[in-house]
């Protein structure tokens, strides 16, 4: 069987109001707790993000980061455009680490590719400049090789990276959606072996009434064009299914009768 796809949780994150309350308030049960739920759900790697604009960022971090740490095991996606920030959690975490994210803006990858490699960690490089979210997926493409050779001049091979061609809100960039899906084909050309892929699965449905729906049904037009990671949320438990059918169509799971229950 080929490796199945990673499901990155979203839910340990400051912009959910309740998540961002228990920041503030330093509340480990709260986050704990999500944590676990969220382990318990079927996430693979937790995203951890301290929320935006904190004054207390880098703080706000080690301590979200050592307050999962507690109790789960699982591999830390650090989300955050701050340096000081991504330091802090890169400092605090034990366990294996992701870091979320760069972007191919040249002071961007000068100071999260030495941090990448000093931590011996994996990045996500989020396929956007200086100019914005390119609008094709062969400028995508092109952007993605950008940040493999960039990578490599810091001594970071790219089976350390994640490209992610950065999801747009259907409700704003209707046709992004295809383009999206053209994206994570041809960044399947770009390096042998193939690089890995990851999108923020829940920007699609953005300012939508049928925002389940369209996660679902998007996630499933990726997993086919050869998707390896999602951040997403793992207590949809019709999406998880989706992940769990999916797998097995694309030969990544052995089917059985009870494939769901695995």
């Amino acid at each position: 069987m080929a490796d199945t796809m990673l499901i990155i949780s979203e839910r340990i994150n400051g912009l959910f109001t309740s998540v961002g309350k228990a920041i503030d308030k330093r509340d480990a049960k709260f986050i704990q707790d999500l944590a676990l739920r969220q382990e318990e759900c079927g996430a693979q790697a937790l995203d951890v993000n301290v929320g935006p604009g904190r004054d207390d960022g880098p703080a706000a971090m080690e301590w979200l980061v050592s307050t999962v740490q507690e109790v789960s095991s699982l591999p830390l996606s650090l989300d955050t455009s701050g340096p000081k920030t991504m330091e802090a959690g890169l400092k605090a975490a034990k366990n294996h680490v992701i870091m979320n994210s760069t972007t191919a803006e040249e002071k961007k990858m000068a100071k999260f590719f030495p941090l990448c490699k000093d931590y011996d960690a994996e990045i996500i490089c989020l396929c956007m400049d200086e100019k914005g979210v390119p609008n094709s997926a062969e400028a995508r493409a092109e952007m993605a090789m950008l940040m493999i050779t960039k990578a490599m001049e810091h001594d970071i091979m790219p089976e350390r990276l994640y490209l992610d061609p950065l999801v747009l809100p259907t409700s704003a960039a209707q046709d992004q959606g295809r383009k999206i899906v053209q994206a994570v084909q041809m960044f399947q050309t770009l390096n042998e072996p193939a690089p890995r892929t990851v999108v923020g699965l829940s920007n699609v449905s953005n300012g939508t009434k049928q925002r389940s729906l369209l996660n679902r049904t998007f996630l499933a037009m990726l997993m086919g064009a050869g998707l390896t990671a999602a951040i997403c949320d793992p207590e949809d438990r019709e999406l998880m299914d989706i992940i769990k059918a999916g797998q097995v169509l694309m030969n990544e799971r052995l089917y059985c009768d009870d494939f769901l229950r695995d």
